[in-house]
């Protein structure tokens, strides 16, 4: 079942259409307990990508504030290795980024083979913040959407397995989360006064992100709208999404790897192994001895 819904072309969209609460008729126990499978067999699926270095995948999540990018990212990758997985959060722009295009900062942080990267924020924020808040021009962010999707057919076109989460939460549930935040100690350094100015923009935020999913949805990076009221779902949701776009690459993976460790047997046999040069030395004295 897929717990998430795909967006994978070009098309108008309503986020009111999308119930930010929906599980799909699954319980929280049983929730959490696939996800904990998905969750293990990620590992497994993010072990290959390491180790035949065929592909790369690149993870884009975006959301209101309070959406729950930072605990998906705890959670949904738990399992995986942290060697071969980068995060990359995107603040505001320094004044030399802003000095270069707006993806100038973008493409360096893109995935080389073998490597997962996590976007916290990403390039969308220069057709979100920016649009909101009438930064630029709007002749300037409407071409920006034709702009990120060749960018992103760029990435995709390398072996690049693009996958872009919108995290899904209702006003309500977002005023929930601030409050919950202000009597929690240890959130303290996510407290900002910003965040409930920006509540303020909440309509234009959801028709900037309407016209940003369904401008830049493609098969070759697909979105995904996740219902992301409930943190257990949200989870779920992500995992199953990421699990169902790599499973199609274990054979080929897998095949990679046994082909790797064939070239690096026949290395082994064509070398004289200090194993065998021990027990040849070791069999040449007991004849010796004989001999004499």
């Amino acid at each position: 079942m897929a717990y998430a819904h795909k967006l994978d072309k070009s098309e108008k969209i309503k986020l009111s259409d999308y119930d930010a609460s929906e599980t799909r008729g699954i319980s929280e126990a049983a929730g959490r307990a696939e996800a904990a499978k998905l969750g293990a067999e990620l590992g497994e699926l993010q072990e290959l990508l390491y180790a035949s270095s065929m592909h790369s995948v690149l993870i884009v999540l975006q959301g209101m504030d309070t959406s729950g990018k930072d605990g998906t990212i705890s959670h949904v990758f738990a399992t995986v290795n942290p060697q071969s997985v980068s995060v990359a959060a995107f603040k505001e722009p320094t004044p030399l980024e802003l000095s270069h295009d707006f993806l100038w900062r973008i493409h360096p942080k893109a995935p080389p083979k073998g490597i997962m990267t996590i976007f916290n924020r990403s390039h969308y924020e220069d057709v979100l913040v920016v649009r909101v808040h009438d930064l630029v021009p709007e002749k300037t962010w409407k071409r920006r959407y034709g702009q990120i999707a060749a960018l992103e057919e760029l990435l995709a076109s390398s072996n690049t397995i693009v996958l872009k989460f919108f995290l899904h939460i209702t006003k309500d549930e977002q005023e929930k989360r601030l409050l919950a935040r202000e009597e929690d100690v240890t959130k303290g350094w996510k407290l900002s006064a910003g965040d409930w100015k920006e509540r303020e923009f909440w309509d234009k935020y959801t028709d900037a992100y309407e016209d940003a999913l369904g401008k830049t949805a493609a098969e070759d990076a697909p979105w995904y709208i996740v219902p992301a009221n409930h943190k257990w779902y949200r989870d779920l949701a992500v995992a199953e999404a990421l699990v169902h776009a790599m499973r199609p690459y274990k054979e080929q993976w897998n095949h990679k790897l046994e082909e790797i460790s064939r070239v690096a047997r026949a290395e082994l046999a064509s070398v004289h192994h200090p194993l065998h040069h021990g027990t040849q030395i070791n069999t040449a004295t007991q004849t010796g001895g004989k001999q004499g």
